[in-house]
């Protein structure tokens, strides 16, 4: 039933590592000009942000299926 949703069983906080990791805080906050990516880029100040701004989840969210289909392609290569 969920198998059409790509981000099933991925949690707000693993997209969030996970983005923070490959692109850096400073790549990230470019991607999505936010707060939580540049004054205080703590994991639970962007979880209460993203959490609370559905906007912002939903453009974090496309962010990162972006990254998962680059990461695919390169992996095909």
């Amino acid at each position: 039933m969920h198998s059409n949703n790509p981000l099933h069983g991925i949690t707000l906080e693993m997209i969030i590592v996970e983005l923070y990791n490959a692109y850096g805080r400073d790549r990230l906050s470019k991607k999505l000009n936010v707060n939580c990516f540049k004054s205080n880029p703590s994991t639970t100040s962007c979880l209460k942000f993203f959490r609370k701004t559905p906007w912002a989840r939903a453009k974090l969210e496309d962010i990162y299926l972006i990254y998962k289909e680059e990461l695919r392609g390169k992996e095909q290569q």
